[in-house]
């Protein structure tokens, strides 16, 4: 059939699904709960190929497309959204550095990314600078065998906790042109974290501010060449898009049936709420919503592995709505169950406030639109 997966695909969804029920799923509550960074597990997604999804065979990774990479991200969430999303920013940095650097940066580090030995982490995003990317102002000073790092990194994933961060770095003139993309070790002198963000959800990853102090980067750790490294940020963030819309669908997917399941056990006025013709319409709707969904990204994702001219307007619009759509999902799932939806003895509580900053990071819902816009009258013109 033309929209089924493939044997090898439902393979790799099948092998992340029991990854999750047996890794992920039983101890997710305990880490939000407790702020608990399970990085045991998060390294032991690596056996099994899924910490360098998409880094080339060469490379040493498992060289799957877009497609692949979203079902395994979207088994994982439906355990953990907050986990799903930390290997998912692992693998974007892994693949920056595997498609665009050079022979000498990606053997000295790509070996101990692909095995999750050493976790890495993307640095965009600055104090003054979010959706308005490209005004970054970290800068990179050449100094002959190195660049001196001066600037601050904001909302950065596992920062302090990882060890390798692929940081945008300001080595020219103001905007887009003038950015290029630097490898720097959490190790290396005049680097420094700021205190753990208190967030509303994904608790069981670390988010801090990334600062840099004057710190000495090797030259040969630049990925791509002077200049390229905003263009190198936009291609991986297609697929980090693509990525955070399918940790959606995963905890849009589990929310749904907590829901089914709740609502079927739950009694009231003499029968199960699941009887009521009002249930059933909520629960058509967010079934129905979810599978369009899905179908959206998984179309997306496959114009992403084939590098098709409106790649990044689909990527923009799947991640816009199922990020949205997911987010709509966990809120009417929690509606359904009531006042236990709001306690933290129901997973629904939880899916609700991880899924809730997958409409901000990655680009915004409405930079989503701009970008879709965008992309839509260009190829009209």
């Amino acid at each position: 059939m033309q929209f089924a997966l493939t044997e090898d695909q439902l393979a790799i969804q099948e092998v992340a699904r029991r990854f999750t029920a047996d890794r992920i799923t039983p101890h997710a509550a305990h880490w939000d709960a407790e702020h608990i960074f399970p990085v045991e597990t998060i390294k032991a997604s690596a056996e099994l190929g899924f910490g360098a999804i998409y880094v080339s065979e060469a490379g040493g990774g498992i060289g799957l497309g877009r497609l692949e990479a979203a079902l395994i991200m979207e088994a994982m969430a439906y355990g953990c959204p907050s986990t799903s999303a930390f290997i998912s920013i692992h693998n974007m940095a892994a693949w920056m550095i595997d498609c665009f650097g050079g022979d000498a940066v990606k053997a000295r580090y790509l070996p101990a990314l692909v095995s999750m030995e050493q976790i890495a982490s993307y640095c965009l995003t600055e104090p003054g600078s979010g959706s308005d990317a490209a005004a970054l102002k970290t800068r990179a000073v050449r100094d002959g065998d190195d660049y001196v790092v001066t600037g601050t990194k904001a909302f950065i994933s596992g920062a302090g906790a990882n060890d390798v961060y692929v940081t945008m770095v300001r080595t020219g003139e103001d905007g887009p042109r003038g950015i290029s993309a630097l490898v720097i070790e959490k190790d290396m002198k005049g680097v420094s974290f700021g205190a753990n963000e208190r967030k509303l959800g994904w608790h069981s990853q670390p988010t801090a501010q990334v600062n840099f102090d004057e710190v000495r980067v090797p030259v040969a750790n630049r990925i791509g060449a002077e200049g390229q490294g905003f263009a190198i940020a936009m291609a991986g963030l297609d697929g980090g898009r693509l990525n955070i819309g399918a940790c959606s669908l995963g905890g849009g997917q589990r929310a749904l049936d907590e829901a089914v399941a709740y609502t079927r056990q739950r009694q009231q006025f003499g029968k199960a709420i699941s009887d009521f013709q009002a249930t059933q319409f909520t629960l058509a709707d967010m079934a129905t919503e979810l599978a369009a969904a899905r179908a959206l990204l998984y179309q997306a994702a496959a114009k992403v592995s084939a590098g098709a001219p409106d790649k990044t307007q689909f990527a923009a619009m799947a991640k816009r709505f199922s990020t949205d759509t997911g987010m709509s999902i966990a809120d009417r799932a929690l509606q359904l169950h009531g006042g236990y939806g709001y306690l933290m003895d129901y997973p629904v509580e939880r899916i609700f406030r991880d899924l809730r900053v997958h409409q901000i990071l990655e680009g915004t819902n409405q930079i989503m639109r701009m970008i879709t816009a965008r992309e839509m009258l260009r190829a009209v013109n």
